[in-house]
């Protein structure tokens, strides 16, 4: 059987989880990318172009799933998947989950819920009058890239954004206070079935960085996630949804129509106990998703976050090991030698160390002797 994956850079999620995981499938795999010199099994291809991937995948021959994990082709790759008539994610459905301020209208369209929200074009004027405190992002960012808190001077703000990104969209919207979580979904062509989620530790304001997601079990707000994917058509397919439970209920800050990232999804697979990466390409592939084990164990990754610009003068290494009950990885992001620019956003991690064990007390004391034992140095 034959897999075409579009992408653009590479990512652990690629190179270490689905490819792996199609080899195990005995898949042969085509990578479809505009970086052919950066990925294995790659042919070149205006990836962005959903005629241009079309026309490969025609020339190369006939698919029998064509995939992305990348948040900037989820449209692109499910026109290609309907052109063949293969298992895919609906195309607006994709549109709708990445631009922010579509999905905002397509909740509230629905009356899942009411956030207030603006959309800020190129040469558009700053309103003079907001509900502060609000929240800027670019429309279709990621990585919490340019999100920030304002509290006042949004027309300050809008201007420093706008020099790093003079074309794009922004969008204004109000500010949803409490603790975040994730919701972490996998969908057939009949049913969408609850994998889990997370509990997520930002840093300091008025950025977003995400230092620190543990894993929770399920409780009575996922029900309004859920509701909120049904009405933007999100369903089939992996999907990481980000909401904030607020006094008024849950609300949702947004939905990544791909599998969760920064090694939590190796992280989600390993307190499941399946192999995840097979698990969704196997719904590509026109199967079903297998019923969600029991779980017993307990995980976390830890971001480690550089806390001040310099170099790089000592790392740890890649490594798993095993304390007690406790399995423990860590993955550098970054190697000695490495100049750090502060950016306030997750392009500042270092490492991520994850852990699976039988309780929250046990992984903890696990991660703080790893960090202890081998920290970071930057100067």
């Amino acid at each position: 059987m034959r897999l075409y994956l579009t992408a653009l850079k590479p990512t652990d999620s690629v190179t270490d989880g689905f490819l792996p995981a199609a080899e195990a499938l005995g898949l042969e795999v085509t990578v479809l990318t505009d970086r052919p010199e950066r990925h294995p099994y790659a042919v070149a291809c205006d990836v962005r172009d959903p005629r241009a991937l079309i026309d490969a995948v025609e020339s190369l021959g006939r698919p029998d799933a064509i995939f992305t994990n990348s948040d900037h082709l989820q449209a692109e790759t499910a026109l290609a998947a309907a052109y063949f008539g293969l298992p895919g994610k609906d195309w607006r459905a994709c549109v709708a989950a990445k631009n922010k301020f579509l999905m905002r209208r397509r909740l509230l369209e629905a009356g899942v819920e009411q956030v207030w929200s603006i959309r800020l074009a190129p040469g558009d004027p700053v309103p003079g009058r907001l509900p502060y405190p609000v929240v800027l992002k670019p429309r279709e960012g990621v990585a919490s890239e340019d999100v920030m808190l304002v509290e006042r001077d949004l027309a300050g703000a809008v201007a420093l954004v706008r020099k790093r990104r003079p074309g794009e969209t922004l969008v204004v919207e109000e500010y949803l206070e409490g603790p975040l979580r994730t919701l972490e979904t996998l969908g057939d062509a009949s049913v969408t079935r609850v994998l889990g989620g997370f509990e997520t530790t930002l840093g300091a304001l008025p950025y977003f960085i995400e230092e620190r997601l543990d894993w929770a079990p399920r409780d009575g707000t996922h029900e309004h996630v859920l509701a909120a994917l049904g009405a933007l058509g999100v369903g089939f397919g992996a999907c990481h949804t980000e909401y904030v439970v607020t006094a008024r209920g849950p609300r949702i800050v947004e939905v990544n129509y791909r599998v969760i990232g920064d090694n939590c999804d190796f992280l989600l697979g390993d307190v499941l106990g399946v192999p995840l990466f097979e698990w969704i390409l196997r719904v590509h592939l026109g199967e079903a998703v297998p019923d969600i084990p029991e779980i017993s164990s307990y995980g976390s990754a830890v971001s480690l976050v550089a806390g001040r610009a310099g170099t790089v003068k000592d790392a740890p290494g890649a490594e798993t090991l095993v304390e007690g009950d406790v399995r423990l990885w860590h993955r550098p992001l970054r190697a000695v030698g490495d100049v750090i620019s502060l950016t306030h956003t997750n392009r500042d991690y270092l490492g991520v160390v994850r852990a699976v064990g039988p309780s929250r007390a046990a992984v903890d004391a696990a991660v703080e002797s790893y960090r202890a034992a081998r920290p970071w140095v930057v100067e």
